[in-house]
Order: C-alpha cells, then structure tokens, then sequence
C-alpha cells in the first residue's frame, strides 16, 4: 500500500511538471525584452526563421572573446538567412551601454535584466549559445560558436 502511495505522488508531480511545461522544448515565442536603445523586441518577430540566441554578460572574458567572433562573423551569418540576439543577463542597461561605447557592434543586443529568458532555457552559465530552429524549438545549447552552426539550424530541411 505504501508503494503504491508513493507511486501516485511520483505520477503526480511528473503530471504537474508536464502541465508546467518541464521537460518540453522551451519557445521564445512569448517573451519580450528591450534592446539597447529601450525599444522593446518580441522574440517571435524572427518566427520562420533560425535563431541564435547568445547569452552573455560584461564582466566575462569569455563572453568578450564570443562577441568578437559573432561580430565578425555577423554578416555571413545574416545573409544565411539566421537571426543572431545578443542577450545579456541580468546587468543593468547602463553597465551594458557603457561596455559597447565606441564599439561597432554588427548585431541586437537585448536585456534580459530579470533573466526570465535565462530562466526559461535553464541557463547554466556564460557564454552560451541557444540555436532555435524556424518553429522556435531548442536544437542546441553550447558555450562558444560551433563551426558546424549552420547544419544545426538547418538540419530538418
């Protein structure tokens, strides 16, 4: 009897996880974060095509040498038809502006100041890339640019 009490707990939760949306492929679709200069971007305005989200932050050495190579390699990016954010995480708006004075930045940077985003792909540290496909399903998340990012994102066509 007492087995099958736990047994009924364990599938309860997991029922409950399930509803909550644990475990699923998360989708940005739903979120809303301000860029640099306070306009707000809807993250499902880039629904159809491929996503490269890259969370980072300012004080990271890694996430510098990260913005550099996604800043060169931006426009080649761009012209395979992906959609590259620069999401930094939890840092105010003034931190992040004061790190990009003078510096040509190719691509959007969003706020992610609450870090809802964050939270929703299990962010588990600095840099990290998150490649969404063209229906905003999770593909991949990695630390740093793989070369192999385009058969990633394109994989299913």
């Amino acid at each position: 009897m007492r087995n099958f009490r736990k047994f009924r707990m364990l599938l309860l939760m997991a029922l409950i996880s399930l509803a909550l949306g644990f475990g699923k492929g998360a989708l940005a679709n739903d979120i809303i974060l301000n860029d640099l200069g306070g306009r707000a971007v809807n993250l499902s305005s880039s629904k159809g095509k491929p996503v490269i989200l890259f969370f980072w932050t300012t004080w990271c050495p890694y996430c510098r040498q990260e913005i550099k190579v996604l800043n060169q390699r931006y426009a080649q990016i761009e012209k395979e038809g992906i959609v590259i954010f620069g999401v930094n995480v939890s840092e105010p708006d003034y931190k992040v502006q004061k790190f990009f004075k003078g510096y040509q930045l190719n691509f959007k940077i969003l706020l992610d100041q609450a870090g809802l985003l964050a939270d929703k792909y299990n962010l588990m540290g600095v840099p990290t890339y998150v490649f969404l496909d063209k229906t905003g399903q999770v593909i991949s998340q990695v630390h740093s640019l793989p070369n192999n990012y385009k058969s990633l994102l394109f994989k299913n066509e």
